[in-house]
């Protein structure tokens, strides 16, 4: 169980930045994986008074705060229709309810973690995040970048037109995936990102275009299995309590061709 000396509620960023240089201090969000671990925190840095857990929608982007909750994403009624549901996808099996309620998209995203459904469904959009010293960066950026010590203050999900699906198996309903997939297509090119395996999410481009004409049903059976053949392929898998490598492997190659059947047309092919 974590322990816990001092806490802070910061009164702005820099307040925030300055304390979390110290390597005992802690940013602390909906205290969820944070407060299962073994670790002594000199100072917990509360970010909760600084207007961060907020999602605003304009024409062109949304741009989500830190402290957002999970459950607020899902809610969300833009990003539902923009994603044509699959925020919510993403979202509902993580474990219930009342974790949602608390967890924070901040938190979720930080980590970089591997099992993260939230990464494996943003690393496929156009999307930003917004570093305090870092600057505003693309979301592939930011999946490669080793944690340090600086504050993710928001995500900008930009309005890019988008066809957008997202699939997961679980061993049971609410437990971590055991593999992840998003599929989307932005300006006429496809973008997977599969993530559970059990590393982080990657991301792979049609750079090919092997599936230009996709959503116009132009693209034959056998092309699509061919794409996900290559990226059954390319994808490096691991084995752990949910499943072997080999199986992982497996249902990367399944799951995109499930995913590229909906995206051209085919509700039913779950």
């Amino acid at each position: 169980m974590i322990k816990i000396k001092n806490y802070k509620k910061v009164e702005n960023l820099e307040e925030a930045w300055e304390l979390n240089q110290k390597r005992t201090n802690r940013i602390i969000g909906g205290m969820l994986w944070v407060k299962m671990s073994d670790a002594n925190v000199q100072t917990a840095i509360d970010l909760s008074g600084l207007g961060l857990d907020q999602i605003e929608e304009t024409d062109k982007e949304f741009r989500i705060g830190c402290m957002v909750t999970l459950r607020q994403m899902e809610l969300h009624e833009g990003l539902s229709r923009y994603t044509e549901g699959a925020v919510k996808e993403a979202l509902r099996h993580i474990v219930g309810v009342q974790f949602r309620n608390l967890a924070t998209v901040g938190g979720s995203l930080f980590g970089r973690f591997g099992f993260s459904d939230v990464l494996t469904l943003l690393l496929a959009l156009d999307c930003d995040v917004e570093l305090y010293k870092g600057g505003i960066i693309s979301i592939q950026e930011f999946a490669k970048l080793k944690r340090d010590n600086d504050i993710l203050v928001h995500i900008i999900i930009k309005k890019t037109p988008v066809y957008i699906c997202y699939q997961s198996v679980r061993n049971t309903v609410t437990d971590f995936p055991t593999l992840n997939l998003t599929a989307a297509i932005l300006a006429d090119k496809m973008r997977i990102s599969i993530g559970a395996r059990p590393g982080k999410a990657m991301l792979f481009e049609d750079e090919a275009g092997l599936l230009k004409g996709l959503t116009e049903g132009s693209v034959t059976e056998e092309v699509m299995h061919t794409f996900a053949k290559e990226i059954k392929e390319k994808l490096p898998t691991g084995s752990n309590m949910r499943g072997t490598a080999e199986y992982r492997s497996h249902l990367a190659e399944v799951m995109t061709v499930r995913a590229l059947r909906i995206l051209g047309g085919d509700r039913n092919a779950d």
